[in-house]
């Protein structure tokens, strides 16, 4: 048995493109690269109770703009 072959993987995209969207996915992803960004930023940053409170403002507010985009 061997490993996945790139026609494997065009037909898994193509089936989650199907399944999903594209603005649903594009939608996920920068959701998931806010998050990411957040959690880079909480774990440089030493946690206090009022930078805590900003970054999630601050992430929430990111968030809306990508839905409204």
């Amino acid at each position: 048995m061997a490993g996945i072959s790139i026609w494997q993987l065009v037909i898994i995209a193509a089936i989650v493109i199907l399944l999903f969207g594209t603005k649903r996915l594009r939608t996920l992803g920068g959701d998931l690269g806010t998050t990411i960004n957040g959690f880079k930023r909480a774990m440089a940053e030493e946690p206090s109770q009022d930078s805590t409170v900003t970054q999630t403002q601050q992430i929430r507010k990111d968030n809306e703009q990508n839905k409204l985009s």
